[in-house]
């Protein structure tokens, strides 16, 4: 009997873990091309949070945030940005030339 109910436990968990993994990779529909047409282009080839070239890792991964076009180079990069956007915000800004 206890081999039951741990089993149903397992597997209750095991069940509820998908489910959540699937409904946090859902993007909301207007995040897509609506926003990313009015955004600021990217200037820079690589990733603003690892530096690694984009594409070096596979495609590119890119958001909008607050109307730039930001793009990393995989998607664990995403949520270190996240955290503190401000940190590496500060290398999209134009350098006037010497």
């Amino acid at each position: 009997m206890k081999k039951y109910i741990l089993i149903s436990t397992i597997g209750l968990l095991f069940n509820s873990c998908s489910e959540k993994e699937a409904t946090v990779s859902e993007a909301p529909a207007e995040t897509s091309a609506e926003m990313t047409a009015d955004a600021k282009p990217y200037p820079l080839e690589v990733c603003i949070v690892s530096g690694e070239e984009l594409g070096s890792m596979g495609d590119a991964v890119s958001i909008v945030h607050e109307g730039q076009t930001i793009k990393f180079c995989c998607d664990k990069c995403t949520p270190k940005f996240k955290e503190d956007p401000a940190k590496y915000l500060s290398q999209l800004e134009v350098k006037p030339a010497e």
